[in-house]
């Protein structure tokens, strides 16, 4: 298993050689805990772009009945949440708050909205859910907080790509925001407990003006460099990037670089004795 995560952690980084000069420094992310496939939980998210999922309906913290389809008509940031998490999901709510002021003040709150649904049931159920969003001290009213159909979990998650694993403590999955355009259809996946705040309000300003997407590029990388390479931390209950991986990474670079030098100089050598 580590060598698998340390093959596509290499993938990643290898994909990013490209565009390292051009990057800052990016902060710890988070995504997907070690018990999770990487590569399967990745291609699932990333397959879901374009989907335009079907019309599920929900149960609001208020208790009303809320269908996928009343939000039609202005982008939409979904996310997934189970309400017996006590620091990651809590966490990423947080930062996905402070996002979603930071869109509403370049855009207006009543531009856009966002939706948090519960995956576990059936213990997320409305009243669970509201006692979250207090937690959370989320009242916006452009954000519900949604319980799904029994019935039509697995097809929703589907449909959203999002990937989970049971766990003793809880569940391991991805932290991801999936944003939809106007009409329903997935246009962006940001992962990480954290993440770069313009991969999360430019593309909602696009959205909103009726512009194109921003081109994905640095910034998707390191996301997708994130859900790779993040582990969950039993101890302090948090996903954190695994350092030691990028360590072995670059001993075998160093290998690499140096079995390079002396071959190209015993070349030189040899060369010059002829």
């Amino acid at each position: 298993m580590r060598a698998a995560r340390l093959a596509s952690c290499g993938l990643a980084v290898a994909r990013l050689a490209v565009v390292l000069p051009l990057l800052s420094a990016a902060g710890p992310g988070a995504a997907a805990d070690a018990t999770l496939d990487r590569d399967y939980a990745l291609k699932t998210s990333q397959a879901a772009l374009g989907n335009r999922p079907a019309n599920y309906a929900f149960t609001a913290a208020d208790g009303r009945r809320v269908e996928l389809a009343a939000f039609r008509g202005k982008p939409l940031v979904v996310n997934f949440v189970y309400t017996g998490c006590f620091q990651v999901c809590p966490a990423a709510t947080q930062f996905l708050k402070l996002a979603s002021e930071q869109a509403g003040a370049a855009l207006g709150r009543e531009r856009f909205a966002l939706a948090t649904i519960g995956f576990n049931l059936p213990f997320d159920s409305p009243a669970a859910m509201r006692d979250f969003a207090r937690r959370q001290g989320v009242d916006a009213a452009n954000w519900r907080f949604l319980t799904p159909e029994a019935a039509q979990l697995d097809a929703l998650l589907a449909d959203f790509g999002f990937s989970h694993v049971a766990t003793p403590k809880g569940f391991d999955h991805v932290l991801q925001a999936t944003i939809l355009d106007a009409d329903g259809r997935i246009v962006k996946q940001v992962y990480g407990e954290t993440f770069a705040l313009d991969a999360f309000v430019e593309p909602l300003k696009a959205l909103v003006a009726g512009a194109p997407l921003p081109a994905d590029g640095a910034g998707s990388m390191i996301e997708k460099l994130r859900l790779l390479c993040t582990v969950y931390d039993p101890v302090s209950g948090v996903y954190r990037l695994d350092y030691a991986l990028f360590v072995e990474m670059l001993g075998g670079l160093l290998v690499i670089v140096a079995t390079a030098l002396f071959l190209l100089q015993d070349r030189r050598r040899a060369q010059r004795r002829h």
